[in-house]
């Protein structure tokens, strides 16, 4: 009966431990989604501050010569 003991005593230690590492594992992927959205967040605002300028270069006039020539 020991020997159960004993094999019981490890499953739950290994359980234990596994449990552990799985909600390490769930908070570091919390963390890690959020540096994901904040990356979608900057990348969208890049991409709408790039068509703001390529907006305003196409409307912009012409390039003409400077008065000196």
């Amino acid at each position: 009966m020991s020997e159960d003991h004993e094999r019981i005593t490890r499953l739950e230690e290994t359980i234990a431990h596994q449990a552990k590492v799985i909600e390490e594992l769930s908070d570091q992927l919390t963390e890690q989604w959020k540096v994901v959205e904040q990356t979608r967040a900057k990348l969208d605002r890049l991409t709408e501050r790039f068509l703001n300028l390529e907006e305003q270069s196409i409307e912009a006039p012409a390039n003409t010569r400077p008065p000196h020539y």
